[in-house]
């Protein structure tokens, strides 16, 4: 059984995802990930990453991040709430074109991301 966090850690762990991505510090973003996180988003295959919508691992994330933050220099997140299980979180925010976006963040027992996956509602 994996660890259990405590809600608090977990909500602020959501808090300092949003932060990191308002600075646009990529590096800072990548810090909470662990090295063998999977990210799944319908946006990856339009960026020119995997046709299956998952990208595997921090530098296949890095490269695939890196060039959507290119796409969007005025990327910022507002944080409307964050959601937390004792093994995920989901922050639920709003971005800079005002389309509100579900994050959902499985943690490890270190309390790094191991998967992520990007909610959008249906077009």
């Amino acid at each position: 059984m994996s660890k259990l966090h405590p809600p608090s850690t977990l909500a602020a762990l959501g808090r300092t995802w949003v932060e990191a991505w308002n600075a646009r510090d990529l590096e800072r973003v990548l810090t909470l990930y662990d090295d063998a996180t999977v990210m799944t988003s319908d946006r990856i295959p339009g960026l020119g990453f995997d046709a299956s919508g998952t990208v595997r691992g921090k530098e296949s994330l890095r490269a695939y991040w890196r060039k959507a933050l290119g796409l969007i220099p005025n990327l910022h997140f507002t944080l409307i709430d964050v959601y937390v299980s004792p093994d995920s979180l989901v922050v639920f925010y709003e971005n800079e074109r005002g389309k509100k976006i579900c994050e959902y963040l499985r943690v490890n027992d270190a309390g790094l991301i191991v998967q992520g996956s990007a909610n959008h509602l249906p077009q």
